[in-house]
């Protein structure tokens, strides 16, 4: 039997605890914020990529945030009943709908992302240097991207094997 490394049994050197805690602080600094967005989190995520119009189509939107179809669908009525995002026909795909911000969404979003930003910034707090956090932002936007990619390419397309009424 090896023996165990003391280092490698704290908790603070653990990725996932790390993570876990960071995400707790984050969501209980930001919670407030998105109570204000229909769907909260999920909501907000919706009406900043439809203001990037990114994604464009429900699905592809759906696929992207990794949330199912049919909650995607209540998801955007609820954004549309409140007047900060649109379903538009498609000029490429007829069959398809763009999601795309109103002004008033995209004011409303305006106003988020200051709030956001100062709730980001407290959580940071224990980065005290600027260049730390630019630095740490910086990095985590690019693991981000790339667990995004590696995601998206490993699921399962729902489409690819066509089930009746199921695309």
């Amino acid at each position: 039997m090896t023996a165990v490394k003391p280092d490698s049994c704290t908790l603070s050197s653990d990725l996932g605890w790390s993570l876990g805690v960071l995400s707790r602080s984050y969501g209980k600094a930001v919670s407030a914020i998105f109570a204000e967005v229909p769907g909260g989190a999920r909501g907000y995520q919706v009406l900043a990529a439809a203001a990037r119009d990114e994604h464009g189509s429900q699905l592809a939107l759906a696929q992207h945030l990794g949330v199912d179809r049919t909650v995607m669908t209540y998801l955007l009525d609820s954004l549309a009943e409140a007047g900060l995002i649109e379903r538009r026909p498609d000029p490429a795909d007829r069959r398809a709908r763009r999601i795309v911000a109103t002004a008033r969404g995209r004011s409303r979003l305006d106003s988020l992302g200051e709030r956001l930003r100062e709730a980001e910034d407290q959580v940071l707090d224990g980065l005290a240097e600027a260049e730390d956090r630019q630095a740490f932002r910086a990095l985590l936007q690019r693991l981000a991207v790339h667990a995004a990619s590696t995601l998206e390419s490993t699921a399962p397309d729902p489409c690819a094997e066509p089930v009746p009424g199921s695309c």
